[in-house]
């Protein structure tokens, strides 16, 4: 019906017209953006979830990175004491050497120096981002030492982070504050390895690095007047020694491996949640480009709609002329 007052069909092809608009307007959105749910008023529910995931996502950067830096204190640590392995070797090797009837025992005991010497400066220079695992000088020795290997979100989302720990007694080569605490600076009872049917101690240490409190036994050093029996002391406590060293260094080599296949999940997960983000938020563009075309179309045919009921008003009017 077409009436002097209102053009039905326009208003009709009208608020058509607006709804088109209106769905061309999220579409253009969605495309500029490259989002499906931008804000909360989008859509609260997928918004809110995917706010949480990338917070999530973030807090995975971090651990990635906190991860990175554990992993080179314990490369640092590892490979120090794989090389603690050979010099300790080397030592028992030079001992052993020593045992001969007519070695110089000044000359063998200068190598055995040498090669404490740079047990010393390995140890001391195995440090990274300020600490070093094999090497304490504190009064008070910490009880582990710790990387940030990763974080959990509790049932409320509360978020704890947790640690990889290595216990510090473990790693510590040296204590210039407690000979005692250190593989290579305690005492070892040589009669514990080497029985000579008494229970009397003969004690054994390593390296000397001045520790406000010393061994109470000998240093494993040789001169003229060391005899056979002293030797056997020393390579019994040296491979005592070496032993002690080579279990530390597999344990360091199985922390490593763990903090490795730690990192790999880490930024698998990361991988993980961005892309769960993606679906629930994320525009799909093939889909978009569609829409958009359709809504073009749309509203070319609307304003074709409301010319043709504006055209029919005009013609009305031309009757009553």
């Amino acid at each position: 019906m077409t009436t002097s007052i209102t053009n039905a069909a326009a208003l009709s092809a009208l608020i058509v017209l607006r709804g088109v608009n209106k769905e061309s307007e999220i579409t253009q959105k969605h495309v500029a953006s490259g989002y499906r749910v931008e804000t909360a008023a989008d859509d609260a529910t997928y918004w809110s979830m995917a706010t949480t995931m990338r917070s999530d996502s973030s807090n995975l950067s971090t651990i990635s990175d906190a991860l990175g830096m554990g992993s080179s204190k314990v490369d640092i640590a590892y490979t120090a004491m794989s090389n603690a392995v050979d010099l300790v070797t080397e030592i028992r090797t030079k001992l052993v050497a020593a045992r001969e009837p007519g070695v110089s025992m000044d000359q063998v005991n200068a190598e055995i120096t040498a090669l404490k010497e740079q047990l010393k400066s390995v140890t001391h220079s195995s440090t990274f981002a300020g600490e070093n695992w094999l090497l304490n000088t504190n009064t008070n020795m910490p009880a582990k030492n710790s990387v940030v290997g990763s974080f959990t979100r509790g049932p409320s989302g509360e978020v704890y982070v947790q640690t990889a720990d290595f216990p510090a007694a473990d790693s510590l080569l040296i204590d210039t504050a407690n000979a005692g605490r250190g593989i290579l600076t305690r005492d070892y009872d040589a009669n514990a390895y080497w029985p000579d049917g008494t229970t009397t101690p003969r004690n054994y240490y390593l390296v000397d690095d001045g520790s406000t409190i010393p061994a109470g036994g000998k240093e494993i050093a040789l001169d003229e007047n060391t005899t056979s029996a002293d030797i056997d002391d020393m390579i019994s406590v040296t491979d005592a020694i070496l032993k002690t060293v080579t279990t530390s260094a597999s344990k360091l080599g199985t922390m490593k491996s763990r903090i490795e296949s730690q990192a790999t999940f880490v930024t698998d997960l990361g991988d993980i949640i961005d892309k769960g983000v993606g679906r629930l938020v994320d525009a799909d563009m093939d889909e978009e480009s569609a829409r958009q075309k359709a809504v073009e179309t749309q509203k070319q045919m609307g304003v074709q709609a409301i010319a043709i009921a504006n055209d029919a008003s005009n013609k009305l009017l031309l009757l009553l002329e």
